[in-house]
């Protein structure tokens, strides 16, 4: 399962970030993008925003043309395709860069960022299969994740929805929940399973066609939080989709797990984490400032100096130091072709649930330091609280998580299934 081609080219890419902190980053020494494609002005500008697209549950139309425009969109698209060249872990620092100020928008674009840089990935090991993307994204299609299903606690391995065999392509029946960048995209990532042979079931991953007939959008995005995205339910009654838009046909469960899914688990998890990890760090900043303009009735100074807020502070700060290093560390791995063979899922599982976790227990830490305040939703802490448990539901949730990593690291299959009694 080595994931990247041109290791050597890789390394030299991504060995510039340098040691420099992130404009906004007071816990952590991590490289920052030695030329960011976000400046500063355009990250204000998305901060302002962000409220109101929350309070209205709307989706952040300004931030994805301003985005669009720069190019943000073909950050991994290889620049023999006109885009910037960048690896997963430069992907990253740029994401968690855009999470800080507006972790919706970041989110939201992270579906189309990871199936660009799947394609990227599998380009540059001389797989070609998924060029179609990169020339696709290069000519400003946009690209959806769709792989939530009810009752289907295995995104990506396993399917509800149904695939059948037909003339010239398969037909998709099912329902897809929290369907990314509903507004805007062009072609829709899915996947179903073909059971026409029940012995041995496939699953199909496919790219819809906006102007496909046989779905329907559903708006039932009204949620805890990062509300801006707008990931809508897509229904698929009988919806075809061609050969030429087939990406991968393979087995169902962990035996599927090739190249092209173990990419998409890399890019997905790790894009996911640096987006909770960008928002932490603004809870953090929150904090600080919070409590310095704080006064007590029971100090002379402010509430900085108070011993318990010190060690709140002092754990929020612990927290995101493990955080960090954790994700750069399997980013640059990827990035650099490391050979971590079967323990790449297990790998990528518990980098995406550390961070999402630790992300959490900063935030909610930091409501205890900012007090009562915190709560109103004009300090913007309230927005952050709401946002970052979403991380810890989002895919790969804590069970599946722990699932990956212990049957991991006992050697045991990972569709093994349990035996009671």
């Amino acid at each position: 399962m080595d994931p990247t081609p041109n290791a050597t080219v890789s390394q030299k890419r991504s060995s510039g970030g340098g040691g420099s902190h992130d404009a906004s980053n007071t816990s952590t020494s991590l490289p920052r993008p030695v030329n960011p494609v976000l400046t500063e002005e355009m990250l204000a500008r998305f901060a302002s925003r962000a409220a109101s697209y929350d309070r209205e549950n709307r989706f952040f139309e300004e931030d994805f043309e301003e985005l669009r425009a720069a190019k943000y969109l073909m950050l991994p698209l290889p620049s023999e395709f006109g885009g910037a060249g960048m690896t997963l872990a430069e992907v990253c620092r740029e994401q968690r860069r855009l999470a800080y100020h507006a972790p919706a928008t970041a989110l939201a674009v992270n579906m189309h960022l990871y199936w660009v840089g799947v394609a990227a990935d599998l380009w540059r090991r001389g797989d070609v299969s998924l060029e179609w993307i990169l020339r696709e994204a290069a000519a400003g299609e946009i690209f959806a994740a769709g792989h939530a299903e009810t009752g289907n606690d295995v995104p990506v391995l396993l399917s509800t929805a149904k695939a059948e065999r037909v003339d010239g392509g398969y037909r998709f029946t099912g329902r897809k929940h929290f369907g990314s960048l509903t507004p805007v995209w062009t072609r829709f990532g899915l996947h179903g399973m073909d059971t026409s042979n029940p012995s041995q079931p496939k699953i199909v991953h496919a790219f819809m066609p906006r102007d496909t007939a046989g779905y329907t959008i559903k708006e039932t995005w009204d949620v805890l939080g990062m509300r801006a995205t707008r990931s809508d339910d897509t229904v698929l009654e009988n919806a075809f989709v061609p050969d030429r838009y087939v990406a991968r046909v393979v087995p169902a469960g962990a035996a599927g797990i090739d190249p092209f899914v173990l990419a998409v688990f890399a890019w997905a998890l790790m894009g996911f984490g640096n987006i909770y990890y960008g928002l932490a760090k603004r809870a953090l900043d929150l904090s600080i400032t919070a409590v310095k303009s704080k006064g007590s009735l029971a100090l002379s100074r402010s509430m900085a100096y108070h011993p318990e807020v010190q060690h709140a502070v002092a754990e929020m700060v612990i927290e995101l130091e493990s955080i960090g290093p954790h994700l750069e560390t399997v980013a640059e791995d990827w990035s650099n072709g490391v050979d971590h063979g079967a323990h790449w899922p297990s790998k990528i599982f518990a980098a995406k649930y550390r961070a999402v976790e630790g992300s959490w227990r900063v935030v909610d830490l930091g409501l205890d330091v900012t007090g009562g305040s915190g709560i109103f939703r004009s300090a913007g802490y309230e927005r952050l609280i709401r946002d970052a448990r979403l991380g810890r539901i989002h895919p790969a949730n804590s069970f599946l998580a722990h699932e990956v990593v212990a049957k991991t690291a006992l050697d045991i299959s990972l569709d093994e299934q349990p035996r009671w009694g």
